[in-house]
C-alpha cells in the first residue's frame, strides 16, 4: 500500500477494541465538544520504531510531567471531515493532501517519519467503525483530528526518543454561530502570527494558542477575528484561522481572485487549494498568488474595485467577511447579489463534492 522504504506502522496489523459502552449520541453540535466512542493510538521509539496501530475506546492520554510536548510545544496536528452524502455513504475530502502536510510539520518538529498512505487506511477504519456518530445533516459533519506529540520524558531540548501520534473523532457543526452572517476582522499590525523561516506554513499548535490574546482584543474592537498582518507595509497572511481570498478588479484592471502567496508564513491549507484549483479550472477571470498590503486593499476599497473578500478553511469552509477594523477606520466589505456571489458559487460546488452530490476524485470513499 504504502512506500516500502519508509519504516511505519502498516494498516494491515491494526489492532481493534470496541468499546463495550457506546455512549448515546447527543445531538450537540458545537465544535470539538462532543466526542465519538474510538481513538487511533500510534507509539514510536527511537530504540523500537513504531509500534503496531491500535482502535481502542477513547480515553485520557498517561504522559510523564517532563513530557517535552507539554514544555516545549513539539507537537503537531491535522484537521479534516467526513461527509455523510445523500447516498448514505461516507467521504473524505482530499485527505492526501492532509497527510502529506502533517508529513511534512513532523519533519519540521523533528518527529519520525511515517507512510502517509498507511495512516490514511488507519483514519478510514477508524471513521467506518464510528460512522453513525456522522449525521444524515449536510451542515453537519465528522471531524477528524490526527495529532502527532513528542512523548520524550525528559526536559532537555532535543530531538524525541519516543513519540504518540492519534487521531480523535468529533461532531462538528458550524465553527462560527452562524455563518451565513459575515465575519468581521481586527487588523492591527502589532501582533505577528508568523514569521520568515518561522512555522507559520505548519500545523503546529504554538501557532494557534499565540494568537489567543490578539483574538481577545479583536473582541473588544467589535470583531470575531483577527487579519494578521506582517511587516512595515501591513502585508496580508491570514484571517484568523483561515486563508484570505480578495475578488477584485487588480491595479491593472483586471478582475482577480488573489490569496496571498505561500511565502513560509501562510499555512497551504487543503480548502485553499481547492479554491484555487476550482477557479482555475472555471477559466473565467486570473486567480493568482501574491503579495497582498492592506494599502492595496484600502485603495481597491476606495475606487470601488473590491467586490468580496473571504476566508477559508476546514472547520469553516468558505466564510465571508463584511468588515474589517484597521487604524482606527471601520472598512465595510461589499459583497454581490446573494445569490450570484462568488462566496456563495464557491461554497456551493465544494460543498456538493464533500457530499458527493457531483462525482469527484477529491473524496475517497470510507
Amino acid at each position: 500500500m504504502g512506500d516500502a522504504s519508509i519504516p511505519s506502522f502498516k494498516a494491515a496489523d491494526l489492532v481493534i477494541q470496541l468499546s463495550s459502552a457506546p455512549k448515546t449520541k447527543l445531538d450537540v453540535f458545537a465544535f470539538g465538544t462532543v466526542f465519538t466512542d474510538h481513538m487511533l493510538i500510534i507509539e514510536w521509539s527511537f530504540s523500537g520504531g513504531w509500534e503496531p496501530p491500535l482502535i481502542k475506546p477513547l480515553e485520557n492520554l498517561s504522559l510523564h510531567p517532563a513530557c517535552s510536548a507539554l514544555h516545549y510545544g513539539i507537537q503537531l496536528f491535522e484537521g479534516l471531515k467526513a461527509y455523510r452524502g445523500d447516498d448514505n455513504r461516507l467521504r473524505l475530502f482530499r485527505p492526501m493532501l492532509n497527510m502529506n502536510r502533517m508529513a511534512k510539520s513532523a519533519r519540521r518538529a523533528c518527529l519520525p517519519a511515517f507512510d502517509q498512505s498507511e495512516l490514511l487506511e488507519c483514519i478510514r477504519q477508524l471513521v467506518e467503525i464510528d460512522q453513525d456518530w456522522v449525521p444524515h445533516s449536510d451542515s453537519v459533519s465528522l471531524y477528524i483530528r490526527p495529532t502527532f506529540i513528542s512523548a520524550e520524558s525528559s526536559l532537555g531540548v532535543k530531538k524525541p526518543t519516543r513519540a504518540l501520534l492519534y487521531v480523535i473523532l468529533c461532531q462538528a457543526g458550524s465553527y462560527f454561530n452562524n455563518e451565513t452572517q459575515a465575519v468581521s476582522l481586527w487588523a492591527n499590525p502589532k501582533y505577528t502570527r508568523a514569521w520568515k523561516g518561522g512555522t507559520g506554513d505548519c500545523k503546529m499548535g504554538g501557532n494557534y494558542g499565540g494568537t489567543l490574546f490578539a483574538q481577545h482584543e479583536a473582541v473588544e474592537y467589535g470583531c470575531q477575528q483577527v487579519l494578521w498582518l506582517h511587516g512595515e507595509d501591513h502585508q496580508i497572511t491570514e484571517a484568523g484561522t483561515m486563508n484570505i481570498f480578495l475578488h477584485w478588479i487588480n491595479e491593472d484592471g483586471e478582475e482577480e481572485l488573489a490569496t496571498p502567496l505561500l511565502d513560509g508564513m501562510v499555512l497551504p491549507g487543503v480548502t485553499r487549494q481547492s479554491v484555487l484549483e476550482l477557479t482555475r479550472k472555471w477559466a473565467e477571470f486570473k486567480v493568482a498568488e501574491r503579495y497582498l498590503t492592506m494599502g492595496q486593499l484600502c485603495s481597491a476599497l476606495k475606487q470601488q474595485r473590491l467586490k468580496e473578500v473571504f476566508g477559508s478553511g476546514t472547520a469553516c469552509m468558505i466564510c465571508p467577511i463584511g468588515q474589517i477594523v484597521y487604524q482606527g477606520e471601520n472598512l465595510h466589505i461589499p459583497s454581490q447579489d446573494k445569490n450570484s456571489r462568488l462566496t456563495s458559487r464557491i461554497a456551493q460546488e465544494l460543498t456538493d463534492i464533500q457530499y458527493g452530490r457531483t462525482p469527484s476524485d477529491w473524496t475517497i470513499l470510507v
